[in-house]
């Protein structure tokens, strides 16, 4: 792809409004992206720095899965009281999600240094996709947790639990953010 072209698309993008289901980038990922974004060679096209759901699980996609969503540290009662206002619903599971962000490549050298950049930092699970004319990296984190919580509208663990759940969580997203922070520094 000619430099011009990638300057091209990487205008329109960046001037589109964000899509996102929050508006926004997150606070946690925004400086990132900043240094991203101001590269000759690169562009996002979509982020997350981390995120804790509680979502409709069903094997089928659509716009309405996301019940509640925290991009912060969570408490046992910002878990217990959402999942007690959300309970009516049959099959619900819960989701510590690491980061991902979505980059446009100018060419495969610079994917590869940024892809290196990224392992480096902890983000094991990236990986380069060409697609057509783009080249994206996909950056993403590899410390998750998922499991069913809520079954015929039936909380399945206990509080204990569910404390622990919210320790668990907030250490996967503290690493989560100490990654991209690296990632930050080393771009």
């Amino acid at each position: 792809m000619s430099f011009d072209s990638f300057l091209r698309r990487k205008n329109s993008i960046l001037s589109k409004k964000d899509k996102s289901s929050i508006g926004k980038w997150d606070e946690k990922i925004i400086e990132l992206c900043n240094k991203i974004n101001k590269s000759e060679n690169y562009y996002t096209t979509s982020s997350c720095a981390g995120r804790i759901v509680l979502m409709i699980s069903q094997n089928k996609k659509s716009h309405n899965l996301f019940l509640k969503i925290s991009h912060e540290l969570i408490s046992f009662n910002w878990l217990k009281n959402n999942l007690n206002e959300i309970i009516k619903n049959k099959f619900v599971k819960f989701k510590c999600e690491p980061p991902i962000i979505h980059i446009i490549c100018r060419n495969l050298e610079s994917a590869s240094l940024l892809l290196e950049k990224a392992k480096s930092s902890g983000m094991k699970h990236s990986g380069i996709h060409y697609f057509g004319k783009s080249i994206i990296l996909e950056i993403h984190g590899d410390d998750k947790l998922e499991f069913p919580i809520i079954n015929k509208n039936k909380i399945l663990v206990d509080d204990n639990f569910l404390k622990l759940v919210a320790k668990e969580s907030n250490e996967k997203l503290k690493k989560s953010w100490k990654m991209i922070e690296n990632l930050s520094e080393k771009f």
